[in-house]
């Protein structure tokens, strides 16, 4: 499967930038999820790379191809790279059953393939299966009813499931009659033999050979041409789709006749049938309920296993895509946020903003501050005058950090000045704007003062996931509950410190009665500190109380 490369893609509309230079890399055979709010531009993304939409300037790479380069004029439209569709609308044709449902399309394709010949094919598998007729008897015996009938259409099925053949050869070998025929069976075989030979000698006079595949062979090249897909591919790819994603008993129904997973698992089976080198999902699993949204969750990580493709996945929904994806990429506004390992993007957000969007529960997020120790460590005020000492997990320079900010900042800005001068340069409309996190309180206040407000060097905003505050009679802070949410395996507190509230979450089947004094501590090496200016995060650490 190829690797998908992005560099400095960009689409816009008129001063609209639903995509702001854009640099990406998809490995080969990853798992990828484009995460973000609604309208951030990961549709959009996904739309470009497969050929749906045509970017505005940057280059895009599949495999060892370019696909898109505003540069150079390239734009291969979609049906020529090789992608696979999977979106929100099944779009099933409900006059259609599940075979022709899956089949739909493999007719139309025309392009360069193996000459094949298919009648050898047939006579190999046909002559290797005949050579046991006490299993294909065994075979056809499962298939009869309590008065001795035989179900024809379940015994082509037990064919094809056990010798991996087309319908229209599992259908020639049932008109055999191996049980009437079991003593002129040697006969049988040698008749196909011979044939078999008649066929591989034409081959021969012609100057060709057969390969192991049954493909056509002239001085030791495999010869191709462009044609459309026989009869016996279109069976097996449809048949060997059907058997991945466990449709293969429905070929008979029609789409009203399935449940809601069953369908997405029609629409995935049509979308595989072709061999997509890349498959793109857009939400595919936002029109089921729950319980079955998870069920599909497990299929979609099988499915990926076993077709060893490159899954590229839209969702909004940030439990999907830590639960499906090798990689998150966050979007916001455009502009990606983050691209790194689900438990990287959660453990170690880059900025604020991420760190809110990624979690549920949400974080919680506590303003600070302070200065650091001469043993790196950072005194810091919290909640209403609690002083606490941050221990980061690795030694660094707060001083050194706020300067390589600032020049990143003036980087930026150089930059930004150097694009303003070129006539073409389109300014961007929907401007980045910086991050507004919420600071949970027992009563909302006017906020007004601490909009006018603006940050300097020491003020601080710690990250604290619900899982780390650990509710104890032994605690730093004390505490009163404020809410319980219990759902069996876990609750979800609100607990209250003074005039702030904080969410935890209490593992097992425990809860407190509203108004529980309780008291709690901050139990984790991975309290996030960010620095409140910019919203960057500056390093990780615990935090003790004094």
């Amino acid at each position: 499967m190829p690797r998908i490369e992005l560099i400095n893609v960009t689409k816009r509309w008129k001063d609209f930038y639903a995509v702001e230079n854009l640099n990406l890399v998809i490995e080969d055979n990853a798992f990828v999820t484009l995460l973000g709010p609604s309208g951030c531009g990961k549709t959009t993304t996904l739309r470009m790379i497969a050929g749906l939409e045509t970017p505005t300037s940057g280059k895009i790479i599949i495999g060892d191809k370019v696909v898109f380069d505003s540069e150079k004029g390239i734009n291969i439209p979609a049906n020529k790279r090789r992608v696979g569709f999977l979106f929100q609308n099944y779009a099933l044709w409900p006059n259609m059953t599940v075979y022709q449902n899956i089949a739909f399309g493999l007719g139309n394709i025309k392009e360069e393939l193996p000459l094949i010949d298919f009648e050898v094919q047939t006579l190999k598998q046909l002559i290797q299966a005949l050579k046991h007729p006490d299993k294909i008897i065994e075979l056809i015996d499962d298939c009869k009813d309590k008065d001795g009938k035989v179900d024809s259409q379940k015994a082509y099925l037990k064919f094809i499931d056990n010798y991996s053949m087309s319908i229209y050869t599992a259908k020639r070998l049932y008109k055999i009659d191996v049980a009437n025929a079991k003593d002129r069976m040697e006969e049988i075989i040698s008749k196909l033999e011979t044939k078999l030979q008649n066929l591989i000698q034409k081959h021969i006079k012609k100057g060709e050979t057969l390969n192991d595949k049954n493909e056509i062979v002239i001085q030791n090249k495999v010869v191709y041409k462009e044609r459309k897909l026989h009869q016996e591919e279109i069976d097996l790819l449809v048949r060997k789709v059907s058997r991945i994603v466990k449709v293969g008993m429905f070929m008979d129904r029609y789409p009203a006749e399935l449940s809601g997973g069953q369908q997405q698992r029609v629409a995935i089976a049509r979308t595989l049938a072709p061999g997509p080198t890349v498959l793109f999902m857009d939400e595919p699993l936002s029109n089921l309920d729950a319980k079955l949204r998870l069920e599909m969750r497990y299929e979609l990580q099988r499915l990926h296993v076993e077709t060893k493709s490159t899954f590229v996945y839209v969702t909004h929904d940030q439990m999907e895509a830590m639960t499906l994806a090798t990689k998150i990429c966050l979007i916001d506004n455009g502009v990606l946020q983050q691209y790194d390992e689900p438990l990287r993007v959660y453990n170690y957000p880059l900025n604020i903003f991420i760190a809110d969007f990624v979690g549920n529960p949400s974080i919680n997020f506590i303003e600070g501050r302070g200065n650091q120790n001469t043993d790196g460590s950072i005194s810091i005020s919290i909640l209403d005058n609690l002083q606490a000492k941050f221990i980061p997990n690795k030694t660094f320079n707060l001083e050194k950090w706020y300067q390589k900010r600032d020049q990143i900042r003036e980087t930026e800005i150089a930059k930004k000045k150097e694009k303003l001068k070129d006539k073409k340069y389109v300014e961007k409309g929907n401007k980045d704007v910086k991050f507004k996190y919420h600071i949970a309180k027992v009563k909302e206040e006017d906020d007004t003062l601490m909009k006018n407000y603006t940050p300097v060097n020491g003020d601080f905003v710690l990250g604290v996931r619900p899982e780390f505050i650990e509710i104890t009679k032994n605690g730093s802070i004390p505490g009163e509950i404020f809410g319980a949410m219990p759902t069996g395996m876990e609750s979800t507190m609100k607990i209250r410190v003074g005039d702030y509230l904080l969410t935890s979450v209490v593992f097992g089947g425990v809860t407190f009665p509203i108004g529980t004094m309780t008291s709690i501590q901050f139990s984790n090496n991975l309290i996030l500190l960010f620095d409140r200016v910019s919203g960057d995060i500056i390093t990780t650490g615990s935090l003790v109380f004094e």
